[in-house]
């Protein structure tokens, strides 16, 4: 019995499986108004039409594609960025009060302007996506390179290695612990990126859809949306603990 429950992944199963035990109760009580509230069979039936007449797959692949492109684009900027605001103090100069700024200001706000700029197409989903994780992945890199322990530099530096080696041998395992900390964290914020912009301007997505939701008071249709982007953010984030867990093995010894 112990080993069951020692196991997170029952656990948490187990919690949801109680939560949607609740909440479904509530709503046959009669607790809940259904209005705004819709039971979790309500909300699996809306589910369950979005997928039965198709009409959910052009907006899943508008979504899909903006977060993760926005993923995979932003962690290479944030990554390059860092690096090169760590190794080089003249750039750290130039970058580092502006990803301060970005850092400070909510930058959801940003997502009309790349709208003006980008058009409400593909483009303008994938920039705000972008902005979210480069920023956070930057700080990541340039932090994880300069807590580096100065006194191994020095060692590396006195046995005869030079950029290069530091930046393979001691930077790149330092870094990495970091950015897969806050890997977990990007596949959120690319997702945030994606949805906001399709609820700021867009035709297809699930910001639209919800946009739409929202502007009929369609509860049961938002609430089958966000618990169909929580499940996606949960597969993704459960990839991204495997990850660390395979790139970082000698935390889990």
């Amino acid at each position: 019995m112990n080993r069951w429950l020692n196991n997170v992944t029952l656990r948490r199963t187990l919690a949801v499986l109680l939560l949607i035990g609740l909440w479904q109760a509530a709503s046959e009580l009669k607790w809940v108004n259904p209005f705004y509230v819709p039971s979790p069979s309500a909300v699996a039936k809306v589910l369950f039409s979005l997928f039965a007449d198709g009409e959910i797959w052009p907006h899943l692949e508008a979504t899909f594609s903006a977060a993760i492109i926005g993923l995979v684009v932003g962690l290479a900027v944030g990554i390059v960025l860092g690096f090169a605001a760590a190794l080089i103090p003249l750039f750290a100069d130039l970058i580092e009060p502006v990803m301060i700024l970005l850092n400070a200001i909510p930058r959801v706000i940003l997502a009309p302007l790349f709208v003006i700029w980008l058009g409400i197409d593909l483009a303008s989903k994938v920039a705000l996506a972008m902005i979210l994780v480069a920023v956070l992945i930057f700080f990541a890199v340039y932090s994880g390179i300069r807590e580096v322990d100065q006194r191994l530099v020095e060692r590396v530096r006195t046995l005869g290695g030079g950029r290069r080696v530091l930046i393979r041998e001691v930077y790149v395992p330092s870094v990495t612990a970091w950015v897969m900390g806050s890997l977990k964290v990007a596949v959120g914020f690319a997702f945030t990126g994606a949805i906001v912009g399709e609820f700021v301007a867009s035709s297809r997505g699930l910001g639209y859809l919800l946009q739409f939701a929202q502007s009929t008071y369609n509860a049961a249709l938002t609430m089958a949306l966000i618990t169909l982007i929580m499940g996606f953010v949960a597969v993704l984030f459960t990839l991204a603990e495997w990850l660390e867990h395979r790139l970082l093995r000698w935390r889990y010894v």
